[in-house]
């Protein structure tokens, strides 16, 4: 259930604020609400869905201004020291999984504005990349900390939406920190995945103050 949810949020049926009542969701979805409450308590933990007295389960509502700024900032301390372990643990097979992912992206873009599978592929190919490196890190505590924020993260990309020019972006991102972490470097990963972090919360930040005019 937690996989059929995020997908629902990810592909925009679930607006933000929306209500989640667990017995509507159980006649919808035609399951039992135990696996729907302990889904709706994984995105509640990840920030995708919040929870108030006597309202119970809701979309969270699209990203402030302060909260991309601190989430920001909390990435650039947690996923270039990873990035920078991932480089000194580099596999030919790690790499090559980068690879793809990249191609995906790019291919993602062209439609991914309006076309929810091209923005599914958009979202769970850029996932899948930061969670390869997080994993070759290999690392326990840098790797929780960076799971810690992977909801928020998604509730990020969630809020981006991201069309051809910010998945073209993106990839050409990506691109630079598998360069730098094939080449065994780990200030240059450190560096491009710094880099990379912070021109995505400049992205999102030039797309807030745009749609608050």
């Amino acid at each position: 259930m937690y996989e059929v949810l995020l997908t629902q949020l990810m592909d925009g049926r679930r607006k933000p604020g929306e209500p989640l009542n667990i017995g509507a969701l159980s006649r919808e979805l035609e399951v039992s609400q135990t696996p729907l409450r302990e889904a709706l308590a994984r995105l509640e933990h990840s920030g995708l869905v919040q929870r108030e007295a006597l309202r119970g389960y809701f979309v969270a509502p699209v990203f402030t201004k302060r909260e991309m700024t601190k989430l920001a900032a909390a990435r650039e301390l947690i996923e270039p020291a990873i990035a920078a372990e991932s480089a000194l643990r580099r596999t030919p097979e790690f790499l090559a999984d980068l690879a793809v992912t990249i191609d995906e992206l790019s291919r993602s873009g062209v439609s991914a504005d309006t076309d929810s599978d091209a923005f599914r592929l958009y979202w769970t190919s850029d996932a899948r990349f930061h969670n390869l490196i997080a994993a070759q890190a290999d690392n326990l505590f840098l790797e929780g900390a960076f799971h810690a924020l992977s909801g928020h993260v998604q509730r990020f990309r969630l809020f981006m939406k991201a069309g051809h020019a910010y998945a073209g972006q993106a990839a050409d991102e990506h691109q630079g920190i598998l360069d730098a972490l094939a080449s065994g470097d780990p200030s240059a990963a450190a560096e491009a995945m710094l880099s990379h972090v912070r021109a995505a919360s400049e992205r999102a930040l030039v797309k807030h103050d745009g749609e608050e005019v």
